[in-house]
């Protein structure tokens, strides 16, 4: 292994881009059976098809940063929007606006596999020559882990997040040499991963800070420390306004739904069995697939280690990969309960995100005959094709499949939300499907007129008799403003279902209906917008060397 070079500014010609096209095609090869079977329709599928769907209803209507999910559960909402990142339902939304929805997915899941292997590709030329650079992207972008994620999981987001731990290597080992000038650029992928995927981000921070450490270590030095703190802190600024709000809303909604029974970790260590038949299959299959990295990347860093010794990047990559290992298994059951936000990962295997790093590096290094490379891809993906065909084949989507989604989110009908994101004190499995968008809770007769029904405003009139109460087809959640007569009225929740409710009197009542812009929302922008432009000012700046 060669040292890193000293590289000159690029220049966009078609030799330069001859990796980048070879990457697009490994990533197209993973996406061909589309082509025959339909959209494999994952867990995660439903959630994001339909959160990309809503997106551009709500563009149409004008909201171009929506935040109530107004669909979800049938139509009473959730706020999904404010918890759930933006970067791939942003991402999702503009590619179902220039395309059929049945090519949406399989472009989504090019998209994301072709970043992440450029982004190893950039990491690894930095070290490794062309041709093994070039493998290792390829590796990286088709490994076991993203096969998993994209054909049995549909989790769009993590598998974008993908993207950015080949770049938090590459912008460590650059501090090394550049010191705080790598400062700006970790900070942006720092933002990057809150914006993208949360799990993704847990283990993002808890990665940068072991390298950070290992780093720290090796040079005697807490310079690097003081540039990863710095990245850390700037980052979750440049993503204030999103974290600020999903931070200080969490009381608002069931968020302890996340660690729900089958979703918590204990439930999702490698090769655990629990009272469900389903959840053991699952498991099993990414269980043997981790297995199966797990054990290439062990020979590949034992076949490194005796031939070309332990380099700076093998020994990172070791550790780095050791770690993420151990924490699938349940005897690291403590560090999950107490290590700060840890739990939030939910699933202990999705740290093969991180092992997947390392293994695209070590095997093209470590293994330098055609033969023995391609026998480890070989191995590796019979894992993932007996596991196919022997322990759980994917679910498919049609392209009728979708169209009956779209018709659900077109007409108003809905669709089923997520427990997490619900108002706090409702209950999404009583409410009513075929309720009316407002009821009369009162003695006489009433009139209602409905004037708009918008994600975001609603106004109607209602023209009641006897004092009572407008129960409406939305979950109350404190962002909403009532207003009747143009004079602010606290709105109710209804018992069990969490309801909104609005107290009327007789007579004709205007009632408007706003999701306003919370104080969090407020500040959380405005923390973003500062640092940004704090970090734009002093770009081009001296930096302060970090003693």
């Amino acid at each position: 292994m060669r040292r890193p070079r000293q590289l000159a500014k690029p220049r966009l010609t078609w030799q330069s881009s001859r990796p980048f096209v070879a990457i697009g095609a490994a990533a197209f090869v993973v996406i061909v059976p589309f082509f025959f079977y339909g959209d494999p329709s994952g867990h995660d599928f439903e959630f994001h098809l339909n959160s990309w769907m809503e997106v551009v209803c709500q563009w149409k209507l004008g909201i171009l940063y929506p935040r109530w999910a107004a669909l979800a559960h049938y139509a009473y909402g959730e706020a999904r929007f404010l918890f759930y990142p933006p970067t791939s339902w942003m991402l999702g939304a503009w590619l179902g606006v220039l395309l059929p929805w049945k090519l949406v997915p399989g472009l989504f899941v090019w998209i994301a596999l072709t970043l992440s292997g450029s982004s190893m590709f950039v990491l690894a030329r930095r070290y490794l020559d062309y041709g093994d650079a070039l493998i290792a992207a390829i590796l990286y972008a088709a490994n076991p882990y993203f096969l998993v994620v994209v054909y049995w999981r549909s989790a769009y987001a993590e598998l974008l997040a993908g993207a950015l731990f080949p770049l938090l290597l590459l912008y460590l080992l650059k501090a090394e040499d550049e010191g705080a000038r790598a400062v700006f650029p970790m900070s942006l992928l720092v933002a990057a991963a809150w914006l993208t995927n949360v799990p993704a981000a847990v283990m993002f921070h808890y990665s940068l800070a072991l390298l950070v450490l290992l780093i720290a270590i090796r040079q005697r030095s807490l310079r690097i420390v003081g540039i990863g703190a710095a990245a850390i802190i700037l980052g979750g600024l440049l993503a204030a306004f999103f974290l600020l709000p999903a931070v200080y809303e969490q009381p608002w909604v069931n968020i302890a739904e996340l660690l729900s029974l089958g979703v918590r970790p204990i439930d999702n260590f490698l090769f655990h069995v629990m009272a469900d038949v389903d959840h053991n299959r699952f498991n099993l299959l990414v269980s043997l697939v981790a297995a199966a990295e797990m054990a290439a990347v062990a020979g590949a860093a034992l076949l490194w280690w005796r031939k070309k010794g332990v380099p700076r990047l093998a020994s990172l990559l070791v550790v780095w990969a050791g770690v993420a290992a151990l924490l699938m298994f349940p005897f690291t059951s403590l560090l999950w309960d107490y290590l700060p936000k840890l739990r939030f990962v939910q699933l202990p295997w999705r740290w093969l995100l991180c092992l997947n790093v390392a293994a695209a590096l070590l095997i093209p290094i470590a293994f330098r005959r055609v033969q023995s490379r391609v026998l480890v891809c070989i191995t590796l993906l019979a894992v993932v094709f007996a596991v196919w065909h022997r322990v759980q084949p994917p679910w498919w989507d049609s392209a009728l499949d979708l169209a009956v989604m779209q018709d659900d989110i077109n007409t108003g009908k809905g669709y089923e939300g997520t427990d997490e994101y619900v108002p706090a004190g409702a209950d999404p499995y009583e409410i009513n499907r075929d309720a009316r968008r407002v009821m009369w809770e009162g003695e006489g007769h009433t009139l209602i007129h409905i004037l708009q029904w918008d994600p975001e405003a609603k106004s109607f009139i209602g023209d009641v008799d006897h004092p009572g109460k407008l129960a409406l087809r939305l979950f109350n959640y404190p962002a909403w403003h009532v207003e009747v007569n143009g004079q602010a009225v606290p709105a109710e929740s209804r018992e069990v279902t969490g309801q909104l409710m609005i107290p009327v009197q007789p007579g004709k009542n205007a009632v408007m209906l706003t999701f306003v812009r919370t104080s969090d929302r407020t500040v959380g922008a405005l923390l973003s917008a500062l640092t940004l432009a704090v970090m734009l000012a002093l770009k081009y700046r001296p930096y302060p060397d970090f003693k």
